[in-house]
């Protein structure tokens, strides 16, 4: 009589289970990182504009010198796009004294469900803020 060879249906189902269980929580790990990674992207796209918002008030002693400064003038006509392009980078406020920039998700990517930090605020005074529970705590 000849041995069998090979796995049962048990030990099959047991290792499907057992693969099961660590992608379930392997999955939301990674999707977080990915989510921390593109806020990352923004903070940086934030602060890169504020600093050419800064340049101009420097040269022309103001924030919202449409004809000379260019980051001013896109952010009057629309948006800019963070590195990565999962946020919109827009002026909330853009006057000769201030500023109040914000990076907001663009819908139908990751970042659309981030629901810990959703729109990261930055402001010319330097306050860092975002409109998600964690506040603050996302810079």
């Amino acid at each position: 009589m000849k041995s069998q060879k090979g796995f049962t249906l048990i030990e099959l189902m047991i290792v499907v289970a057992i693969i099961g269980i660590i992608a379930g929580i392997a999955y939301p790990s990674y999707m977080e990182s990915v989510r921390k990674s593109n806020r990352a992207d923004a903070k940086a796209s934030l602060n890169d504009v504020a600093q050419r918002l800064q340049r101009c008030y420097t040269v022309y002693n103001k924030y919202d010198n449409f004809v000379d400064c260019s980051v001013a003038k896109t952010l009057e006509n629309g948006t800019i796009a963070s590195g990565e392009q999962m946020y919109s980078i827009s002026a909330a406020t853009l006057s000769a004294t201030v500023f109040a920039l914000e990076a907001a998700p663009v819908n139908g990517t990751t970042q659309a469900s981030d629901a810990k930090c959703g729109t990261l605020k930055l402001s010319s005074t330097g306050v860092k803020d975002a409109s998600g529970p964690l506040g603050a705590s996302c810079w």
